[in-house]
């Protein structure tokens, strides 16, 4: 575990920064046939290293895989966000939110090149809008020549969204982390985000963790 060690002493150098926040994350794909799974996840986001919430989005869908390995996903989500450091209990705005998604993979020696398309649409308080959001990320196994048991991994992303209207540009996420397979269906990743949003950009860390049943 060393490499979690010196993740955690590099990032000690930033934990002072009070825009520094970070965001706990569960995926789950649970299977029921070759075919088909059910998606599951949550996140809380925080505003700061401790624990002060910005945003807890909980989603679920469908995953349909083909045969040549694209996958199809249609489901729903609820976020709620926070205001920083306010007093109220609940949240200050609720979303919900239906989404449609393909992934679909390249592969380059070692190296797998994820494209993930998604389109969402939103209901925010009594606000419709629709959002086209394009991820490609990368995972490169540093210890075998696979992700496997055992296997540590980078993985690289960006990803752009993009809605219409005057300002068609919504947001940029720029990830970097390292990622644990520690059992056939457990993985770990530690990782680092950049997100920018109009003119302002904030940093966080990300611990994930990714259970397939």
């Amino acid at each position: 575990m060393r490499w979690l060690i010196t993740f955690l002493f590099c990032s000690s150098t930033v934990l002072a920064q009070s825009d520094l926040g970070n965001w706990m994350m569960y995926f789950g794909t649970n299977k029921i046939d070759n075919h088909w799974s059910i998606h599951t996840e949550a996140q809380h986001r925080n505003y700061t290293v401790q624990p002060q919430l910005e945003q807890l989005l909980l989603r679920t869908g469908v995953n349909y895989k083909f045969d040549n390995g694209l996958m199809l996903t249609g489901g729903y989500a609820n976020i709620t966000n926070h205001e920083f450091q306010s007093s109220r209990i609940g949240p200050e705005v609720e979303e919900h939110r239906i989404w449609q998604q393909l992934i679909t993979a390249n592969y380059f020696g070692k190296a797998k090149l994820e494209h993930r398309f998604r389109y969402e649409q939103r209901w925010i308080e009594s606000e419709f809008k629709t959002r086209y959001r394009y991820r490609g990320m990368l995972f490169y196994p540093l210890n075998t020549a696979s992700i496997e048991v055992g296997t540590y991994y980078l993985g690289i992303y960006d990803e752009i969204f993009l809605q219409p209207g005057a300002t068609t540009f919504d947001r940029n996420r720029l990830y970097g982390g390292v990622g644990y397979k520690y059992a056939s269906n457990i993985q770990f990743q530690l990782g680092y985000l950049l997100q920018t949003v109009g003119s302002t950009t904030k940093q966080y860390l990300q611990f994930g963790l990714i259970f397939d049943t």
